[in-house]
């Protein structure tokens, strides 16, 4: 896999911050690209996918269990900032409100965010949860992508039909980009490098 994308050196990416309170965060400095999403959408597997590598982002072995803002350094340029999945069934009520806390924490005043890859899972669509966390995208205009995950799993009649549902539906922000992806396939992996770089600038 290419490990000099856009004139970045993948191979010189680390795990910098791990914030776990919004005191921790990082709102100033490096310009930072997002990335939110539910629980099991694939956060973890884009993340390794875009970086090249198999294990730097940990999927949990209990979904939706880590409260966690992770902040990759990628080749001393930017941060890939993973943000806590949402909408995990199981979680508690003190979770819930440490995740509300922390993610709003995040978007409060930073100064750094450029962008949000919004992830959505092409099998399951726009679940309610998402719905709430592109509206407030919306409502806070936070600029945002939508990255369709799991694209592999759909053929391509259904991938068609699926892409089109999604891009026309009126809950997302009018002329939000959309790019297919498929972290098994490689699928969408230059577009969304070449759309970090144009939003970081």
């Amino acid at each position: 896999m290419e490990m000099n994308v856009c004139g970045l050196n993948l191979h010189n990416t680390v795990l910098d911050v791990t914030a776990g309170a919004p005191k921790q965060l990082l709102k100033e400095g490096l310009p930072q690209i997002a990335l939110s999403g539910r629980s099991n959408v694939g956060k973890s597997s884009l993340v390794n996918c875009l970086l090249g590598r198999k294990k730097l982002a940990r999927v949990s072995s209990e979904p939706g269990k880590t409260i966690t803002v992770n902040f990759y350094l990628v080749d001393k340029s930017l941060y890939l900032v993973d943000l806590p999945g949402y909408g995990f069934a199981r979680r508690s009520e003190s979770d819930k409100r440490r995740w509300s806390n922390l993610t709003q924490g995040y978007f409060k005043d930073n100064n750094a965010l450029c962008h949000v890859l919004h992830l959505l899972d092409m099998k399951v669509g726009i679940t309610a949860d998402d719905a709430d966390m592109i509206a407030y995208m919306n409502h806070y205009e936070i600029p945002y992508t939508i990255v369709a995950t799991k694209c592999d799993k759909l053929n391509k009649t259904n991938l068609a039909a699926s892409a089109q549902k999604l891009v026309s539906d009126l809950r997302i922000r009018h002329g939000t980009e959309c790019i297919l992806f498929s972290s098994e396939k490689g699928l969408g992996r230059e577009e969304v490098w070449t759309r970090i770089v144009k939003y970081k600038q």
